[in-house]
């Protein structure tokens, strides 16, 4: 089996090319550091010990310097073995980064559920509650402890106590998305314990079929929206030997720089000096000529 060691950091959602929601865990993924390497000629069983987070030296006793030391790394404050088929892949001090799993891999996750507190046996293990009228006198009781035979309670009997803070497995979860370089793991689906909690991801052990899916992300269909507009602008002219620059309403070219499906319209010397009239002087009045004539 593989595994990583990793903090719960919230949970978001991600979109599939075929229009689904998958809701994820996002999961805080730094490069863990195999501090011991058990086999079965010294241990009796393979395994290796993963850790991350580094102490303070002041926290750290000399035990844990001792031990990091063959290593050659840092005292580390989370410590977690898990077993693996084949030692020979592993070496002491070696890191495991997150691209250890891929995307729609199945994978158990491994954590500390969050604490209730001290609960009745009704929200512990979802007992039923007695009638709610006046007189009942029986509402969120426990019931009955057992038969008389024994006279005492059974071992293993439902009843209040403390609630959560247990460590809890889902599994078959499903890998999402793995990215190196920011450090993180989305994982399908709900993970234990509360934000900032110490979880392990570990290979699944009813395992399963890979899933194949495609994410929707703001890179693809950037590049999808550049590679169409350059398609755009690569459209060459189709214009046929008919056109020859001129009029051609039958034209199917699409080239925006291409204009022979618009009348061209010439305008000729011979028109323009029809069109132009010289207008006539305007005659003076009747008045004003016989007033010349008497200075005459």
């Amino acid at each position: 089996m593989k595994g990583i060691l990793g903090r719960k950091i919230g949970m978001t959602e991600k979109f599939t090319k075929d229009g689904k929601s998958i809701p994820v865990t996002v999961v805080s993924v730094e490069p863990n550091v195999v501090m011991q390497v058990k086999t079965t000629a010294t241990d009796g069983y393979d395994a290796i010990q993963l850790a991350i987070v580094d102490k303070k030296s002041k926290q750290a006793t000399k035990a844990d310097v001792g031990h990091a030391k063959k290593a050659n790394v840092s005292p580390k404050r989370f410590l977690k073995e898990i077993r693996v088929s084949n030692i020979n892949d592993y070496s002491l001090g070696s890191t495991i980064k997150a691209d250890i799993f891929v995307a729609g891999e199945k994978v158990d996750v491994q954590g500390t559920s969050k604490g209730k507190g001290f609960t009745g046996p009704i929200k512990r293990w979802n007992k039923s509650q007695g009638p709610d009228t006046h007189g009942s006198r029986f509402h969120r009781a426990p019931g009955s402890l057992g038969t008389r035979r024994l006279m005492r309670v059974q071992k293993g009997k439902k009843l209040a106590g403390r609630m959560g803070a247990e460590t809890t497995t889902i599994q078959n979860l499903m890998i999402v998305e793995v990215d190196t370089n920011l450090n993180y793991i989305l994982v399908s689906g709900n993970v234990p314990g509360p934000k900032n909690s110490l979880v392990l991801i570990k290979e699944a052990v009813k395992g399963g079929e890979k899933a194949v899916f495609e994410l929707v992300s703001y890179d693809t269909v950037q590049a999808e929206e550049t590679s169409a507009e350059q398609v755009e602008e690569k459209k060459e002219c189709t214009c046929t030997e008919a056109c020859a620059g001129g009029y051609n309403p039958d034209c199917t070219c699409e080239c925006e720089e291409c204009t022979c499906r618009e009348p061209k319209e010439e305008v000729k010397a011979e028109e323009v000096a029809e069109e132009v009239v010289e207008t006539p002087a305007e005659e003076p009045a009747e008045e004003v000529k016989e007033s010349t004539e008497e200075v005459k």
